[in-house]
């Protein structure tokens, strides 16, 4: 009797523990307060906890003035082009975090991508919400983007994942971190992703600048016209107030 006691005490002590060290599937929106005179962003007591507990990141080193560049490209726009050229010419690295369909329709791009030393990263194969799909599907679907940016351009690794939409819960970022990755967010950016309300050069430039701070990662979209206009002004101009821009595989 008193075994069995002891057995149902295991089970239960051993469930009890299981339950409560499971991340939670609740789901988040990426969100923060914007930082304003060089100050970081803020993404709150909540997300700057659940962040570091599985490997990621939103902003680097306050103390440097150190800038991280990154893309969103879900589908081609024409502007894509504009953005390489400046990037080569200004020698600033980024990081494009591409899916299925921009892979399918826009390989040259993202040949190019790497053959001029820009990272590709997974933001996922179908651009799925993570918070209700199986680890089977997000695994199938993270592994098609790796396998077809293998074929594409021989880049091997794929350290980096841009969650679908900004959505988020523990348990995605736990399986994913499991998985190889690390979940980059962001803690610059602004609504450059619709094509047909764009607001012009000056307001966008005046959006990234306004937020700018030490160890930003800048999230941009390529389809953004404006974003093409402007970004070799913005790189000049924050070189000038003595900033440098390094690749996410030197992040600090």
């Amino acid at each position: 009797m008193k075994k069995i006691v002891f057995l149902v005490l295991c089970i239960f002590f051993i469930h009890t523990n299981s339950s409560i060290a499971a991340p939670s599937s609740t789901p988040y929106n990426w969100g923060f307060k914007r930082g304003v005179n060089e100050q970081q962003a803020d993404a709150g007591k909540n997300y700057n906890q659940i962040l570091p507990k599985y490997n990621a990141i939103y902003k680097g080193d306050a103390s440097k003035k150190v800038l991280y560049l990154t893309f969103d490209n879900g589908y081609e726009n024409g502007y894509t082009v504009n953005v390489l050229d400046i990037l080569k010419k200004t020698n600033v690295p980024a990081t494009f975090f591409v899916t299925g369909h921009y892979l399918e329709s826009a390989p040259d791009l993202v040949k190019r991508m790497v053959k001029e030393g820009h990272i590709i990263g997974n933001h996922s194969w179908g651009h799925y919400d993570y918070t209700v799909t199986s680890n089977q599907k997000i695994k199938r679907d993270l592994e098609k983007v790796k396998a077809r940016t293998f074929e594409l351009t021989g880049q091997k690794e794929m350290k980096y994942l841009r969650t679908p939409r900004g959505t988020f819960s523990e348990k995605v970022l736990d399986y994913t971190n499991k998985l190889g990755y690390k979940n980059v967010f962001w803690s610059v950016a602004y609504v450059d992703w619709i094509t047909g309300q764009q607001k012009g050069p000056e307001f966008a430039y005046n959006a990234i600048m306004t937020q700018i701070h030490p160890g930003a990662i800048i999230l941009l979209h390529s389809v953004s016209k404006d974003n093409a206009v402007i970004l070799e002004k913005v790189i000049t101009d924050l070189k000038n107030k003595g900033y440098t821009f390094k690749s996410l595989d030197e992040f600090k």
